[in-house]
C-alpha cells in the first residue's frame, strides 16, 4: 500500500501501478493516464491490516491537499491477493 501511495504521490509510475493491480479490476492498461498526479497528495497513515492465507486487507487514510489549501483525505478499505509472490490492489471500499 505504501508503495503505491509514493507512485500515485510521485507520478510518473503508471506502469508501476498497473504491475501492481490485479488485471481483472484494472481500470485501465495505459500507464499515461496513471503517470500524472491527480491530487496533491500528502500523506498516509495505515489504520489497519490483516492478512489470510492469499488475500489482505489494509485500511488507510490518504490525506491530499484540495485546492483552496484545505487537507482533506480518502478513506478506503483495499483488499489485495498475493499472485506469484507479488501483492496486487484488488478494489477498495471507500468511507
Amino acid at each position: 500500500m505504501r508503495s503505491r501511495f509514493s507512485a500515485y504521490k510521485l507520478g510518473g509510475y503508471g506502469q508501476y501501478l498497473i504491475n501492481t493491480w490485479a488485471v481483472e479490476t484494472c481500470p485501465t492498461h495505459n500507464p499515461i493516464e496513471l503517470n500524472t498526479p491527480d491530487l496533491d497528495w500528502q500523506h498516509l497513515d495505515i489504520l489497519d491490516k490483516s492478512i489470510d492465507g492469499n488475500s489482505g486487507i489494509v485500511e488507510f487514510k490518504a490525506y491530499y491537499l484540495e485546492p483552496g489549501g484545505s487537507l482533506a483525505y480518502l478513506h478506503e478499505r483495499s483488499s489485495f491477493v498475493r499472485a506469484q509472490g507479488k501483492w496486487l490492489y484488488v478494489k477498495g471500499e471507500i468511507y
